[in-house]
């Protein structure tokens, strides 16, 4: 069974190109304009074992809320795309993550409904030149078209960069957990309603 997908959406605002393998090594090859985004999303891939090739022309010269946001809506679509009708997977996801002094939580159900609960409380604005209130918009895009419910913690950081990246980190872990395959219920949806 392959959970390999591509999507393209074009705006006035961004063009995007994805392509993920679920199944994968964690190969990651961005494009966005987003140095620092794509610091995070290659978090994603290397921990999640999740290959990952995005590209984003966006209107990155006003700001990076659209490109941001839009990646995440993209890589949401090609994830519900690439695990298609949820058969075998474990379904939940969770993960503990630490970075010197920071600690966050993710923990994620792959339930076709989607939800955010984000609590991250930044002790600055910016990382990097990029903006902290744009990692909200970038997951509540991915939520929105994977139809998962996912909970967001960082527990305790000083280090806006290190909460982040634990962040990003147990996003990955908790994917990671979510999608594998099950080889006692390969055939089953794991719901006692039948469907996700």
């Amino acid at each position: 069974m392959s959970r390999i997908a591509s999507v393209e959406r074009n705006t006035q605002e961004t063009k995007i190109s994805v392509t993920i393998n679920l199944d994968g090594t964690g190969s990651c090859q961005l494009q966005t304009g987003m140095p620092f985004l794509e610091h995070m999303i290659h978090q994603i891939a290397r921990h999640g074992l999740i290959d990952i090739a995005l590209t984003c022309d966006g209107d990155n010269q006003i700001d990076d809320h659209h490109s941001a946001e839009d990646s995440g809506i993209a890589l949401g679509m090609a994830f519900a795309q690439a695990i298609g009708d949820k058969k075998g997977i474990v379904r939940y996801g969770h993960a503990y993550i630490p970075l010197d002094e920071a600690l966050s939580r993710v923990v994620l159900d792959i339930s076709g409904r989607p939800g955010l609960e984000y609590a991250v409380p930044f002790t600055r604005a910016s990382i990097g030149g990029f903006d902290t209130e744009l990692f909200y918009e970038f997951f509540q895009g991915f939520v929105n078209h994977a139809g998962v419910s996912l909970h967001i913690d960082n527990l305790k950081g000083r280090n806006a960069h290190h909460q982040i990246e634990t962040v990003f980190k147990a996003f990955g872990r908790a994917l990671r957990m979510a999608v594998t395959l099950d080889p006692r219920a390969l055939n089953d949806i794991p719901s006692t309603k039948g469907s996700l």
